[in-house]
């Protein structure tokens, strides 16, 4: 009878010590691919940027406002540069240049003929030029320079975007066939080159 060999036994806790380290390791493994999705994901919503059309950038657009000075006894326009922020066309630009000019120069070097309490009723731009209708104090006070003076600070203005443009303006709705007591014709549209044809200071 041959001695049979002693058949080793691994004890059982080994067998679970094994057994648990390669679970560990399988969830470890889990984990790690879990961790790198997540992380993955939550990077990309991080760095996501919100869409162009919720910023609104700061456009800031320039129009000339006219005003006047006396050198030497003669009338001069005087333009002045005036910045605007957030005006959304050019209609838009032109009533607040009007809103400014109307209310009168801050520079005392320079000065204006349009009556204090001239106001801005509409002003549009049309396929056939710039229409402008202002208050009937537009038309008070002042002899034929002054009548001249004022006529040139609305024209200028309303044309500082496009200088070719025809210029219609009404008063009170309708549109201004003369000016001052004097009675200075006004034909109508006027342009730059219209005014400086038929108008001196």
């Amino acid at each position: 009878m041959q001695n049979q060999q002693p058949v080793r036994r691994i004890p059982i806790s080994i067998i679970v010590g094994i057994s648990a380290a390669i679970l560990a390791a399988g969830g470890g493994g889990a984990w790690l691919a879990s961790h790198n999705f997540t992380f993955t994901k939550t990077s990309h919503l991080e760095t996501t940027s919100p869409s162009p059309k919720s910023i609104q950038p700061v456009t800031e657009q320039k129009i000339t406002v006219y005003w006047l000075n006396d050198v030497d006894g003669k009338i001069e326009l005087v333009p002045t540069s005036l910045k605007l922020d957030n005006a959304n066309n050019q209609g838009e630009v032109l009533k607040i240049a009007f809103n400014s000019l109307l209310a009168g120069p801050i520079d005392k070097a320079v000065t204006t003929t349009i009556p204090k309490n001239t106001k801005l009723q509409n002003i549009s731009i049309k396929s056939d030029g710039i229409h402008i209708d202002l208050s009937q104090d537009f038309t008070s006070g002042g002899g034929s320079t002054s009548m001249t003076g004022r006529l040139a600070q609305i024209l200028y203005t309303a044309t500082s975007l496009e200088p070719t443009a025809k210029v219609w303006i009404n008063v009170e709705g309708k549109p201004l066939e003369t000016l001052g007591g004097e009675g200075i014709v006004i034909d109508q549209p006027m342009t730059r080159k219209d005014f400086e044809e038929n108008f001196e200071f």
